[in-house]
């Protein structure tokens, strides 16, 4: 190696370092390159680099930081510098070379994660695909089964709930007509010499009568004020009939009080305990003489009175 050359490829470097505005120790910080390798490629002493593949690699990365084409300069004093172009020289310079070192491990990156996610992917799709084989299996089969017992399933569900609806509200009407009877209650709120006032506490929405009587009895009923009906019963007749809805009150009138007998939605109205016996009738003796026979003839009336009896709902 000839002097002039050495030092014409350290002078180039340490004058483009200086033409730029470094120090050594700004290179240093810069490439990672140690100080005393710096000084050494700039006293061209490459003897005391780490070994001859660093040469180059040194050389290269000094050149590229003060903007010098580090491959043309390399190439220009190639016959100065070891000769060191094998495979582990080139990789050595891929592994100091900041960028490549990036890129390649971009690459590695993306190699490993698109390595991870194959297989995740595949499962995926096998996953997928098992479902949606089930689910065109399951609709398959179920509209088969709907097709084939669609009328009679029709038939059987709609007779069986129109069954059990009519069981329900038969059920649910003698529940209710039975509560209504047990707890159904009269209490008397005033009476008077002609009739009283009673009231009667959980009537139905529709009071329903039932008229009788032990003998022959007249009987009439009004609501609001009009007759919805009268009539005269006998021990073998009844009469029955259902006050509107929405009534708050209904009033009797009784030509024979004692023999009449009334039930409110089943439960009997014991009315007569209203008024004494010598209240509801009075009584006349008529005492008459038969001059031709002298004998005397006494005869004895009684008179029913017309009994009220208003039953009010609450």
């Amino acid at each position: 190696m000839s002097d002039n050359s050495k030092i014409t490829l350290g002078k180039t470097l340490r004058d483009a370092r200086i033409a730029k505005g470094y120090t050594l120790d700004d290179l240093q910080q810069t490439t990672k390159i140690q100080k005393r390798y710096l000084i050494a490629i700039e006293d061209q002493n490459f003897d005391e680099l780490p070994g001859d593949f660093y040469v180059r690699a040194f050389i290269k990365q000094y050149a590229d930081m003060v903007d010098l084409d580090g491959a043309e300069l390399l190439k220009q004093f190639d016959s100065t510098l070891p000769s060191t172009q094998t495979q582990e020289y080139v990789d050595r310079v891929n592994e100091n070379n900041p960028e490549t070192r990036s890129q390649q491990r971009q690459v590695d990156e993306r190699y490993v994660k698109l390595r991870r996610m194959v297989p995740i992917v595949g499962i995926v799709i096998v996953v997928l695909a098992v479902l949606v084989g089930i689910w065109i299996a399951a609709s398959r089969n179920s509209s088969s089964s709907t097709n084939n017992n669609v009328d009679s399933s029709s038939v059987s569900v709609s007779g069986s709930s129109s069954s059990a609806k009519s069981s329900s509200k038969k059920s649910s009407s003698k529940k209710s007509s039975s509560k209504k009877t047990s707890t159904a209650s009269f209490k008397k709120i005033s009476s008077t010499t002609s009739g009283s006032t009673w009231e009667m506490k959980n009537a139905s929405s529709k009071p329903k009568l039932s008229l009788s009587a032990t003998g022959s009895a007249w009987m009439a009923v009004k609501v609001g004020g009009s007759t919805t009906w009268q009539g005269t019963l006998s021990s073998s007749t009844t009469h029955s009939l259902t006050l509107p809805s929405g009534t708050t009150s209904v009033t009797f009138n009784f030509g024979n009080a004692p023999a009449t007998s009334v039930k409110v939605d089943g439960k009997k109205f014991d009315f007569t305990t209203a008024t004494s016996t010598s209240a509801a009738s009075s009584s006349s003796t008529t005492t008459t003489s038969d001059s031709t026979t002298g004998t005397t003839t006494t005869s004895s009336s009684t008179t029913s009175q017309v009994q009220t009896v208003t039953l009010e709902f609450k």
